[in-house]
């Protein structure tokens, strides 16, 4: 007979981990500091291993407890998908639920979405990430993404949320600096705001040009990492953008940006996703966000 209660050191081990300490952890868990103590102890005296190097400064995990973390991680996972396939009643939906979303889009559009999404599953711990690099959603623990344009990894199960357009914009104030471009070969001779990193594919511009669709590489004195950042500057009349919709629209009808070079716009075959681990698609709290998401963006707030 197992003397030992081998979950719960797992869970009590990875709460050391996600709280930053065992009095956080103890409090995160509902117990006392000293028994967090005793079982991490008893743990790595059982494994024969020192999981964390504690020290005045905090914790730190060695090689042996990033290793152990991990395949606590996946075990846990595992039961409460078994918990989760064979109980899926809302009032039991519970857990954290941890959101990466592009930095822009994330302020502008999910985090309106929070408090109705919060209240509808009260005891769900959220965590929303807002970043414009691309999350690795098994290292960086992420359960749900969302991806604005073509989707690259086909490990990942995603579902639509919305068609994906930008349009070609400035501000009125650029404008009657520098002019209106009337053809895309005019941007030649305009500041265009660019991406840089790994969404540096969307300074290529394509335009509908005497019938077929040609691609303009943008060029300009800027470049951000950050679609927030450009946005601010375009709207301050820095440069040209070439800008999602979801911030594209509001700013024209109050008159923030002008739309440019509307007769050669080309439609984006792309789209707004939600993606998840397939493994985790049956969780009720993953399952029911993403419902969430698919219902408000079945109608775009921006295409009002």
């Amino acid at each position: 007979m197992m003397k030992e209660n081998r979950l719960l050191e797992m869970r009590i081990f990875k709460a050391v981990v996600d709280a930053g300490g065992f009095t956080a952890a103890a409090h995160l868990l509902g117990v006392s500091q000293p028994f967090v103590s005793q079982t991490m102890t008893s743990l790595e005296r059982r494994l024969g291993v020192q999981l964390i190097h504690r020290s005045t400064r905090g914790h730190r995990l060695t090689g042996e407890g990033e290793q152990f973390l991990s395949a606590c991680g996946r075990i846990l996972n595992e039961i409460e998908l078994a918990e989760a396939q064979v109980s899926s009643a809302r009032s039991k939906v519970s857990g954290e639920l941890r959101i990466s979303a592009p930095l822009a889009f994330g302020l502008d559009q999910i985090v309106p979405l929070l408090p109705e999404a919060m209240a509808d599953q009260p005891n769900v711990v959220f965590h929303l990430a807002l970043s414009d690099s691309i999350a690795n959603l098994i290292e960086d623990n992420v359960d749900v993404a969302i991806r604005m344009g073509r989707l690259t990894d086909s490990s990942l199960k995603s579902r639509k949320l919305c068609d994906l357009q930008r349009l070609v914009v400035a501000a009125p104030s650029y404008l009657e600096a520098h002019g209106l471009p009337q053809t895309p070969a005019d941007l030649r001779r305009h500041n265009c705001l660019m991406w840089e990193g790994p969404r540096d594919h969307l300074n290529r511009w394509s335009f509908r040009i005497d019938g077929t669709v040609e691609t303009l590489l943008a060029s300009g004195n800027f470049r951000s990492s950050n679609g927030l950042t450009l946005f601010e500057l375009c709207t301050a009349g820095v440069g040209i953008m070439r800008l999602a919709e979801h911030l594209a629209l509001p700013a024209i009808r109050e008159g923030k940006l002008v739309p440019l070079l509307s007769d050669h716009q080309v439609h984006d075959d792309t789209a707004i996703s939600a993606v998840f681990l397939p493994e985790r698609e049956l969780l009720p709290r993953i399952r029911n966000f993403v419902d969430y998401l698919v219902e408000a963006f079945r109608q775009p707030p921006w295409s009002e």
